[in-house]
């Protein structure tokens, strides 16, 4: 099975060419995706197998020349040996090996410091769409159109439901790229305050809320039937706990 960050960030990772944040996003993904560490290892893998082909055309001696001319001459580096293919796939095993061993023993890792640093950087996606007014999107409190136009839009099923009854009327919908997945986004009214339902897919567990604040900013984070939702808000941290279990309701 494949995730979003192995069509988005791997092969960019794998030729470093991601920027320094991205980069280290996908190095905490690989601390808990264990297919991507795999195709981590067959790339390198399969790098180290066309090197060792040799599958080019040596240059001419004439090219060679027309080339070197206009080049100053430097002190040749001494060359390091080049490994054999098996040295490559201990160092990948062992890479490997590492990756499951944090997955398994450090679950604090994955879990809440991972959880609170993404956290934050929806709070700031949230900030944004504040400040940036009406985005691209639906707006509409018809929850068939509203789904109609995630469904259209991702590879997986959300909740959509108008809460208006309970204090919470749906306004629309619209999608952010965070960490190089897209992530659906539920808008609501909650007593004339904004509040974003941010919804991913994921392959964790279920939990209860986890919850916190940024700026000013409540947020609450929980994961159920295999998706995951961060609702952000100004409004009463109570009032996200009736959210939560409103949604929870209709999952």
């Amino acid at each position: 099975m494949r995730c979003n960050f192995a069509d988005s960030l791997l092969h960019g990772y794998f030729d470093g060419e991601l920027s320094a944040p991205s980069a280290a996003a996908f190095e905490r993904h690989l601390q808990h995706c264990i297919p991507c560490a795999t195709e981590l290892v067959d790339l390198d893998l399969l790098r180290d197998r066309l090197q060792l082909a040799q599958l080019y055309e040596p240059a001419s001696a004439s090219l060679r020349r027309k080339i070197s001319a206009p080049l100053r001459p430097i002190a040749p580096a001494p060359v390091a040996s080049q490994p054999h293919l098996w040295h490559w796939l201990a160092a990948a095993a062992a890479l490997l090996f590492v990756a499951i061993v944090l997955w398994r023993v450090s679950p604090g890792l994955r879990t809440d410091e991972y959880r609170a640093e993404l956290a934050g950087e929806i709070v700031d996606a949230h900030m944004r769409s504040l400040q940036s007014g009406p985005t691209a999107g639906i707006a509409s409190n018809d929850e068939h159109l509203v789904k109609g136009w995630f469904d259209a839009k991702l590879n997986f099923a959300i909740p959509v439901r108008d809460f208006a009854n309970g204090g919470f009327a749906l306004k629309g919908g619209r999608l952010e790229v965070m960490e190089g997945r897209s992530v659906a986004v539920l808008v609501y009214e909650r007593n004339r305050h904004p509040v974003n339902v941010f919804i991913w897919r994921t392959r964790e567990p279920d939990t209860s809320p986890r919850t916190g604040s940024r700026q000013g900013f409540q947020w609450a984070d929980w994961r159920k039937d295999k998706i995951e939702f961060c609702a952000v808000s100004d409004a009463d941290p109570a009032d996200l706990d009736q959210l939560h279990q409103l949604i929870n309701s209709s999952v």
